[in-house]
This record gives structure tokens, sequence and C-alpha cells, in this order.
């Protein structure tokens, strides 16, 4: 009976406190990498002690997140990127300020099916590959065969990211097929044994694929500090955030349970990526 008053007594407490934030939904926008695993894991868990909470989760890409926060059609953008000043300055003519919060850390991992016999490549001959100047695998010590690329389209902020850390910021080349999402990149590749593709570090496990080293290292956080790869992802917000936002954002990235989250999801908590990355 004790028990039963204390879980009564708590549940009553975190109503009281949603209530006292003053706002009943939260509206997400953007990343698709954040937006299909990490957020929606972070929201079952947060509304469980604040259950007259609604978050609305739409991921299209990271580019989304600045357009939506803009016009004001999102309280909080999800971004794969850092947002790029032409954007920021949109905010700035605006009169908006634009805050930004690391959400996680994520390594781009490189996929290929599971029946190639690659299994590293070099930096040079990833970019050389998506920028389609190495077309054959036997070029990278692999059969002698077309190489399939599939890349994330070009609202995609792992579209971006890939093409600055991969690519040394060159163009794709033509024979890039462009998806909507890293399912669909890790859908392709594993029913195309000539198919490379990227994703994020929480879609690099599944059927029919495997990761690929890049320059002799694999996509995990041991590794952090020296894959060529590895990048924050982010929360925007217009303005210092306030009320239930605020909250959401400090268990998001503070909470330990929402650490134990990131990493069962397969990104890396935002504190320990810091320090592994500064190693």
């Amino acid at each position: 009976m004790k028990l039963k008053s204390i879980t009564t007594a708590l549940a009553v407490s975190a109503a009281i406190a949603a209530t006292a934030l003053g706002q009943s939904k939260i509206i997400f926008k953007g990343s698709d990498t954040l937006g299909n695993k990490l957020v929606p894991q972070l929201k079952a868990e947060y509304i469980k002690t604040n259950k007259d909470l609604d978050i609305e989760i739409t991921p299209q890409g990271s580019g989304h997140a600045f357009s939506n926060l803009l016009s004001g059609s999102a309280d909080i953008g999800m971004s794969s990127r850092a947002v790029k000043q032409d954007e920021k300055d949109q905010f700035d003519a605006a009169g908006k300020s634009l805050v930004e919060h690391v959400a996680a850390w994520d390594m781009i991992a490189v996929i290929v099916n599971e029946e190639n016999p690659v299994k590293k490549l070099t930096l040079e001959q990833l970019g050389d590959i998506f920028t389609g100047k190495i077309k054959n695998w036997s070029e990278v010590g692999g059969a002698d065969a077309p190489i399939s690329s599939y890349t994330r389209n070009s609202s995609s902020g792992t579209y971006k990211s890939f093409s600055k850390l991969g690519m040394a910021g060159e163009d794709y080349g033509s024979d890039c097929q462009k998806l909507e999402g890293n399912q669909q990149i890790c859908t392709e590749v594993s029913k195309n044994v000539n198919g490379i593709g990227y994703v994020g570090l929480a879609y690099s496990k599944g059927d029919n694929f495997k990761t690929v080293k890049i320059n002799n290292n694999s996509p995990k956080i041991s590794k952090l500090a020296t894959y060529p790869l590895a990048r924050r992802l982010y929360y925007y917000t217009v303005g210092e955030p306030t009320g239930q936002v605020k909250a959401f954002l400090e268990f998001a990235t503070t909470a330990e349970k929402a650490d134990e989250i990131t990493e069962a999801v397969g990104f890396i908590p935002s504190k320990a990526g810091e320090q592994s990355a500064a190693k």
C-alpha cells in the first residue's frame, strides 16, 4: 500500500511538473539519422513521466530542420550536420538567434554487400568511388564488376557530411543513386553484390551487408579520434530553449538513461564522444 502511494505521488508530481512547464506539444523536424531511431526512443522514455506531453517527430532530412525552425513550424530541428552559413544568415536576417545543442556523436559507416571480398578502402579510394573516378571493383582489389554507389538525397545532412569528410568536398558522380534514407541504402546494398553505400552508425549492422575499414579504421567508439568519417549530430532551437523544450533537451543530452538509450541505438553520447575525439 505504501509503495502504491509513493508511485501515485510520483506520477502526480510529474504531471504537475509538466503542467508547470506550460507546453503540451514538442515538434521535431529534420534529420532522418536522428529522427528515425534515436529521438523516438528518447521520446518513449521521456513521456513515461510526462504523459500529457505530445511529441511529434518528422524525419525528412537535415535541411528541413532549418526551414521549419525559420518558419516557426518546429520547436527542435534535428541535423546530422552543422548549420551552413547561408542558413544562419537567414535567421540573422529574420532577427532570430539559432542555438546549437550537440545531440550525440556518429560515425558514417561505409557498407558493401557481404559477398564483396573488399574489406578496406583508403579515404582517397572512397572519394574516387563516389565521385565516379573509380568505376570497377577490380580497381580497389575486388571482382571485375561495375560499382553501384548509393547515397542519401541532397536534402540530407549525411549527404553533405559525407561529401565534406569522404570526398574532400567534391561533387558526387552522375552514376550515384540517391535514396531517401539510411534503411533504403542498407536494403539496396544487401540486394546488390556490387553495391556500396554509407549510413549512420546506428544502421551499420544488418543482414547481407558489412562495413569496410577506412584508412584501416573501423567505425567504433575506440576509433573515434582516428576514424575519418566521424561527426557530431545536432539539435537546434530558435533562441535558448524554455519550458518543455528545455526540459527535454536537458534529459536527452545529460541524463544517464538518455546516454544508455543513445548507446543502445548505436550512437555515442555527446560527453563520451567529446572525450574520445580529444584523445
